[in-house]
């Protein structure tokens, strides 16, 4: 459930011109087209037509039952088209006129600060998709994709699966360079092993390079991200039997620890893609 306030919702439906049941220029076809390519979402499913099967109506029903990034996120991608497309000049839409352009104009200010206010506070993963899309690993897409859903809902799962994920990534890699591992390989080593093949070992820094010292003390960190997954993934993760008064994690521990497997997986494929 988005955050959306009463006057955010209100500057959004000008924007986009909703008071008639229609949401800009869209139609049926472009709309859904623009969610899959968004967010990955059908706009006409029925979840989003519980108040009516207009596309304003769906829309509303859209800002109140997903999260804050998927929202934000929406909102920004329909501005940024809406401005693309000049839609602001066009005359079918009586409340946006010429005459009223510098007004328009602010309001699309606010409503790109509301998209912002929403994404702040979430983890982006699209640089993931993407990877898991240029190396067609549709396993590494399915983790992204659980981790996104369950990093506020699921803290276990969504910790567990960081862990997952880096083990993946390092594998995505190691395969990519025709080198060989065991199956059952655990994540120090598989890190370890990827660290190696893309130079990143502290010993592999020039002592004469600027910044050597602490280019040395940030690789030393980022190898011991994986074990430390692996440790908290025992500890509160899936995966493990736990005492049943068990006490999880929260969304907060959740996102720490997808927030440190995103940004070394994404280091990882960054470096992998500059130097293979």
């Amino acid at each position: 459930m988005s955050s959306l306030t009463s006057r955010e919702k209100a500057k959004l439906e000008k924007l986009f011109d909703m008071s008639s049941g229609y949401v800009l220029d869209y139609s049926d076809s472009t709309i859904a087209t623009f969610f899959y390519a968004v967010a990955d979402i059908d706009i006409h499913a029925d979840k989003y037509c519980s108040n009516g099967s207009s596309k304003a109506k769906k829309l509303r029903e859209f800002w109140r039952l997903e999260d804050d990034y998927v929202v934000g996120k929406t909102i920004k991608e329909m501005v940024d088209e809406l401005e693309e497309k000049d839609l602001l000049s066009t005359t079918p839409y009586p409340s946006i006129v010429a005459e009223e352009e510098q007004k328009t104009q602010a309001l699309i200010i606010e409503c790109k600060g509301i998209s912002e206010r929403l994404m702040s506070g979430k983890i982006n993963f699209d640089n993931l998709k993407s990877s898991a899309s240029i190396f067609d690993a549709s396993y590494l897409l399915d983790q992204v994709k659980r981790i996104e859903k369950a990093v506020d809902t699921d803290p276990a799962l969504a910790i567990g699966t960081a862990k997952e994920l880096v083990e993946t990534c390092c594998k995505t890699i190691l395969s990519e360079r025709g080198l060989k591992f065991s199956p059952s390989a655990d994540i120090p080593t598989l890190t370890k092993a990827t660290f190696k093949e893309l130079k990143l070992v502290p010993e592999g820094i020039p002592e004469q390079a600027r910044g050597s010292d602490v280019i040395k003390r940030i690789l030393s960190n980022l190898g011991t991200i994986g074990n430390g997954l692996a440790e908290l993934r025992g500890l509160y993760g899936t995966g493990h039997g736990k005492d049943g008064k068990t006490s999880g994690l929260t969304p907060r521990h959740a996102k720490l620890a997808v927030g440190a497997a995103t940004t070394l997986a994404v280091f990882l494929f960054d470096t992998h893609t500059e130097t293979k």
